[in-house]
């Protein structure tokens, strides 16, 4: 599976941002489809997740209530809305796919495909 980020700029606090996944290679039939973030000097952070069928998601906390993921199997996308964007938003996004991810590892790094990142700036 190649997956391929792509969506992110520039943008003012407070803005939004949609962010694209497109996964090539193999359909994405069964696999959990996640963002995951990484800004200067800190670890990779779980953002958000989502299962095959789309009924199950997944958010990291800081950016619950703003963020929403979403899937269109039909195109192998997936997506991430971001809105009310804040400068601590600021990083570079990652996608990450797997299949046979149980719940407990939804929010860990061990993922086997990821794409290359996009990044979001965030001005305050």
């Amino acid at each position: 599976v190649q997956l391929q980020a792509c969506g992110g700029g520039l943008v003012q606090a407070g803005g939004s941002l949609r962010l694209s996944c497109d996964a090539s290679g193999r359909t994405l039939n069964g696999y959990t489809m996640a963002w995951f973030r990484q800004a200067p000097g800190k670890e990779r952070e779980f953002v958000a997740a989502i299962r095959w069928s789309g009924r199950t998601t997944y958010y990291g906390d800081s950016v619950k209530g703003r963020f929403t993921i979403s899937r269109d199997n039909a195109k192998n996308t997936v997506y991430l809305q971001m809105n009310s964007l804040k400068s601590d938003d600021t990083a570079v996004y990652y996608c990450a796919a797997d299949r046979g991810v149980i719940s407990s590892d939804v929010y860990n790094r061990k993922y086997s495909y990821w794409g290359r990142g996009t990044l979001v700036t965030v001005s305050s």
